[in-house]
């Protein structure tokens, strides 16, 4: 059954005094796209984690992002910068003398420099605390994935009762077709009856360019493709694996052939159908542009 490309995938938990969030998200997207968002601490399960999604997602964007909160998991140090704290002492020393001025140049003075005294990042040296993530990280992937998958089946259900709209009226437009050509020859053939009257110089040979002319309006070979590749659609919805492209490219058929049944046929029945089945396909292009 098909998937939405839309979901959302949430889990948390504690690893010794670390509480670690996942948060995985994901979006309607030509192409799949991956952002993965964790502390710089934690880089090293970027690649990790964006090949975990991209075996379960084919299409769509999604963020996945990790937030740690407390204990060792913040990977935080504080980091002295002696040199630029002896230059800052310097410069102080040398102000005071040429400025003539009082007071004493101690560390509280020293540390309200904001670049002598600064936190820096450092690389999680506890494994089992990347293995925790990782595994967390997962588990909302396939959270997600759940998610698109239920909400796959819902689309499914929608278009498959949409696309049962189209098949009847294709099916009133295929009762309909054998008398428009018809009716097109008769309506012709009185039109040329009032302005010619009796004086038909080749009757044969009206009849055969009326019959040429008629024979335009026949929507046959039209109606075939239609109902081949509403065929194909059905059985693509069936499937498992991705088929979101094949889906939208079906649909441009579909409307193709619609928009040219439109134009030969020229009768007002078929019209009205032809409009039913635009407005049906144009809402079954907007659910297909969710489906993975």
């Amino acid at each position: 059954m098909i998937k939405s490309m839309t979901g959302f995938g949430r889990r948390q938990g504690t690893y010794a005094d670390t509480t670690v969030t996942v948060e995985v998200r994901s979006v309607n997207h030509r192409f799949l796209e991956t952002a993965i968002r964790l502390p710089k601490s934690m880089g090293g399960l970027e690649d990790i984690l964006k090949k975990g999604v991209q075996q379960l997602c084919a299409r769509g964007r999604v963020d996945l992002t990790v937030v740690l909160q407390g204990g060792r998991g913040s990977g935080r140090v504080p980091q002295l910068d002696e040199n630029l704290a002896k230059h800052y002492y310097q410069a102080l020393r040398t102000l005071q003398r040429t400025l003539k001025l009082k007071g004493s140049i101690d560390i509280a003075l020293m540390a309200g420099f904001r670049d002598v005294i600064v936190l820096s990042d450092q690389a999680t040296d506890d494994p089992k605390l990347l293995q925790f993530v990782e595994q967390l990280a997962f588990k909302s992937v396939r959270d997600m994935t759940t998610m698109r998958k239920k909400e796959g089946g819902l689309l499914a259900k929608d278009i498959v009762d949409r696309l049962a709209i189209v098949r009847t009226s294709k099916t009133a437009v295929s009762d309909r077709a054998p008398s428009v050509a018809r009716e097109t020859f008769d309506r012709m053939k009185l039109r040329v009856g009032k302005l010619l009257g009796e004086a038909i110089p080749d009757l044969p040979r009206m009849n055969q360019e009326l019959a040429v002319y008629a024979d335009r309006s026949d929507i046959t070979e039209e109606l075939v493709r239609l109902d081949a590749h509403m065929i194909q659609f059905e059985q693509a919805i069936q499937h498992t694996e991705p088929v979101g492209k094949t889906l939208d490219f079906l649909l441009q058929e579909m409307g193709r052939e619609v928009n040219t049944i439109g134009s030969k046929a020229n009768d007002s029945v078929i019209t009205a159908e032809v409009i039913r089945m635009k407005s049906e396909l144009e809402r079954l292009r907007e659910q297909v542009q969710n489906v993975e």
